[in-house]
């Protein structure tokens, strides 16, 4: 049984699973969507009430009915690297690759119609207050009266992105910034915005889910630093230990959303309490392994070589 792994020919993360994945001696194939159609072929065979499916890449030939588990980590745009892409082939091979995915019994890390959902900010936020975590208060809006009582009301406030960074070339990041009441909030109505009340941390917590196994980090925070993505301090990431309660809040949240992996980010107050900022679905997790020696990578290969049950 083989273990699918989609993402770009360059991901570092997907490497340390690799390499774990060959160390057990685990059947794996490597693909990129981007290389659909050109450098990767597939066929799907509706026929006779039956299915069989097939794709080929790397001079590798994968079966669907051998097909143990699939792995979603970056996967690039399907016919992005075909002679002469567009909108039209892209949604044509998109269609027919994930559409002969579906039609599988293999297991998903993370399945993209959950994976889609659990990228929404907002639906994570009322993931997160149903599974119990501490949530900061949030507005998303685009009416500027709402945006400036809120601040009124909370005073120290950071606005966000919704969405992430877009996908543009060259990369755009939008770091989280501290604002105050006193902004001029009028040009929320050009676009939705995201505040959230500001959580005065002494520490960032990225904690990895991984199935039922649970993997925490924790990185000392400069004085009155907003975004842990950015700026160097001196400080490394070490191994936590996840209170019970905020064990029970994530395994809570996995179940809500379907998913099988997810990548946490917390703000640990001077309470020593974690308050939940988002939940990555495909967040990245090697940089905590190098730093923290966590067997993340394992877990995820341990999950991916797991044998399917009766019921896929």
């Amino acid at each position: 049984m083989t273990v699918l792994i989609l993402t770009c020919r360059q991901d570092v993360t997907a490497d340390l699973v690799v390499a774990e994945l060959r160390e057990r001696g685990v059947p794996l194939v490597r693909f990129d969507p981007a290389d659909l159609p050109g450098d990767a072929a597939m066929s799907a065979d509706f026929d006779r009430g039956d299915f069989t499916g097939y794709l080929s890449t790397g001079g590798r030939l994968m079966s669907m009915h051998g097909l143990r588990s699939i792995w979603v980590r970056r996967p690039g745009q399907p016919a992005a690297h075909a002679k002469e892409p567009s909108e039209w082939l892209t949604a044509e091979c998109g269609q027919a690759l994930y559409g002969m995915l579906y039609s599988t019994t293999a297991r998903w890390m993370n399945h993209p119609g959950a994976a889609t959902l659990a990228r929404c900010k907002p639906f994570q936020l009322r993931i997160a207050q149903r599974s119990g975590f501490a949530v900061p208060a949030t507005l998303v809006t685009t009416y500027p009266r709402a945006a400036h009582e809120f601040a009124t009301e909370f005073r120290d406030i950071v606005v966000k992105s919704t969405s992430g960074p877009p996908s543009v070339d060259p990369p755009v990041t939008l770091p989280t910034t501290r604002i105050g009441p006193e902004t001029d909030f009028s040009d929320v109505a050009a676009g939705t915005t995201l505040l959230q009340r500001f959580i005065p941390k002494q520490a960032d917590i990225r904690l990895i889910c991984v199935g039922d196994q649970l993997f925490a980090a924790r990185k000392v925070s400069a004085a009155d630093q907003v975004d842990g993505r950015f700026g160097h301090h001196g400080h490394l990431w070490e191994p936590v230990e996840v209170p019970d309660r905020i064990a029970r809040s994530v395994y809570e949240y996995m179940s809500l959303t379907n998913l099988a992996y997810g990548a946490f980010d917390f703000a640990e107050d001077e309470d020593d309490v974690w308050w939940f900022l988002e939940c990555n679905q495909g967040g990245q997790f090697g940089f905590i392994e190098l730093e923290t020696g966590q067997p993340i990578a394992a877990a995820v290969a341990a999950w991916l070589a797991a044998p399917r049950t009766a019921d896929g």
